[in-house]
Parts: structure tokens; sequence; C-alpha cells
């Protein structure tokens, strides 16, 4: 399939599937007229990219966990793939995760507290 289908199929826009293309993360053949062509299987590995990196994994750690991914829902690292730098990275990464995790409950919990106060004065 061309760019244009697989951003319809998959809702990124044709500009993001180059970006990811110049991160490494997606490698479609060229035809004869320079036309990226995809396989079907590209479908499925945007999908997986996007999961990723709206769960806050940076394209660099993307690109090194991704040739080893083998379902859309979890991770599954090959123990080769897992070297000390990678598990420094990964380590790093989940520390600032659960740092976003934390903002996000605290900013939750503020919410919270100011409709209770605001439901309150209506009453």
């Amino acid at each position: 399939m061309r760019i244009g289908q697989l951003s319809q199929r998959t809702g990124v826009p044709t500009r993001m599937l180059r970006y990811y293309e110049e991160q490494d993360l997606l490698h479609p053949e060229r035809a004869d007229n320079g036309y990226r062509h995809y396989p079907e299987s590209a479908v499925y590995r945007v999908q997986q990219i996007r999961g990723l990196l709206d769960s806050g994994l940076t394209t660099e750690i993307i690109r090194r966990i991704l040739p080893f991914l083998d379902r859309p829902d979890e991770i599954h690292l090959h123990p080769q793939c897992l070297t000390p730098e990678l598990a420094d990275l990964l380590e790093a990464e989940a520390a600032r995760i659960q740092q976003r995790i934390d903002c996000l409950a605290r900013n939750r919990d503020a919410i919270h507290v100011y409709l209770a106060a605001v439901r309150a004065l209506r009453t």
C-alpha cells in the first residue's frame, strides 16, 4: 500500500509516517518511481509505534525495542536485546513516566477538591 493508504488506515498523517521512517522506525520499500510501498504488516507496526509513543517512550527507545516486539499489547524483549545500557535507559524512562503519573494524580486530586468546593457553594 502507498503512504496515503497507510495514513488512512492508521489515522496517522503522512508527515508523521515520513518522520517514523526518518527515525528508522518504519522501513518501506521504494517502487521504481520512488513511491513508498508498505506491506500489510505496516498497519500493525504503526499502531504499535503510536501506542509506545502515547505511553511516553522516546523514538530512541522504540527504535531499540521495536524489532523484538511481537504483540500489540505487550512488550516482549528478547534477552539478547536487553543490554545494560538499554536497561538503564528503560529504568530512567519508567522513572520519568512515574513522575508524570504522580503529577497527573496531583492535578486530578486538585480538580476534585475544586469541584467539591464549587458544588458545596451551589447548594
